[in-house]
């Protein structure tokens, strides 16, 4: 493989800085200069720019539409991974959250399903798809798979409006109290594409929770996809006392709606060794 031209990495630096800077002081939705006035104005060339341009698109930060120019991408969402004030609730996620319904069914747990829900391969789950929406936009797909002995009234109108683990508490009696989550990198497929409306092999954040209930009993498994380009996670860490410690690692779970586990309700969370948060 050829190497870069000496001072040609610093200089795709220097033009990304110039971009993020006119980003960052521009509103979302914003217009920004077109590649033929920033080449000049920067004095590189057409590719040395694109490339740049190309990966803030790809971060989420800027948007090209076609015959139009450059704008300022929406602002991402943000979630925190700890809660400032070490509290057991959960940090709001920004932006209004709603769901649409995909999918909603009764169906046998099968083996992996089961072994994570302590439930015989034939045992009934109740399988949920639904479409998680932030001001209206896609923002995340996820699949749930909940003990069907536990929530045998379960209606559609409770998985599209309101908080689920409220109704699971007051309509089913079911108290939620740990989850143990794991984030990691992925790829959106053609099906999750559309449905995100993003392209196909957009990077992703993908979710897998366990929920149990106040006795230790399994409730819930999901896994959900998130967008890459518009989801983001914030870790707020604090150096506190090692009498507190226990209480700073308790906290918010990324990837659990607003309202979700809002209510004292304890989580203890596990994410894998390798995997970073980020966003």
């Amino acid at each position: 493989m050829k190497a870069d031209a000496p001072g040609a990495v610093l200089k795709r630096e220097r033009v990304r800085d110039f971009i993020l800077d006119l980003v960052e002081s521009h509103r979302p939705g914003d217009a920004i200069p077109s590649e033929r006035a920033l080449c000049a104005r920067l004095g590189v060339s057409r590719p040395t720019l694109r490339a740049a341009v190309d990966e803030l698109v790809a971060a989420g930060l800027l948007v090209r539409e076609h015959g139009r120019g450059m704008f300022v991408a929406p602002e991402k969402i943000t979630q925190e991974l700890v809660s400032g004030q070490q509290t057991m609730t959960v940090p709001q996620a920004s932006g209004t959250w709603s769901s649409r319904l995909l999918e909603f069914t009764t169906i046998p747990a099968g083996a992996r399903v089961g072994r994570k829900l302590r439930l015989s391969p034939a045992a009934e789950i109740v399988y949920v798809a639904r479409l998680r929406l932030v001001d209206g936009a896609p923002m995340a797909i996820e699949h749930l798979h909940i003990r069907a002995d536990l929530v045998p009234t379960l209606s559609a109108q409770e998985l599209e409006a309101g908080d689920l683990y409220e109704h699971l508490r007051e309509q089913h009696g079911v108290h939620v109290q740990e989850a143990v989550q794991a984030i990691e990198p992925t790829v959106v497929t053609r099906a999750e594409a559309e449905l995100l409306d993003v392209p196909e092999l957009s990077p992703a954040l993908l979710f897998e929770r366990l929920t149990s209930d106040t006795t230790g009993q399994p409730v819930e498994y999901v896994h959900s996809i998130y967008r890459g380009d518009r989801y983001r996670i914030v870790s707020r860490l604090t150096l506190a006392p090692a009498a507190t410690a226990l209480s700073a690692r308790l906290g918010h779970h990324p990837g659990i709606p607003p309202g979700d586990f809002a209510h004292r309700d304890t989580i203890a969370s596990s994410t894998r060794g390798d995997i970073h948060s980020a966003p």
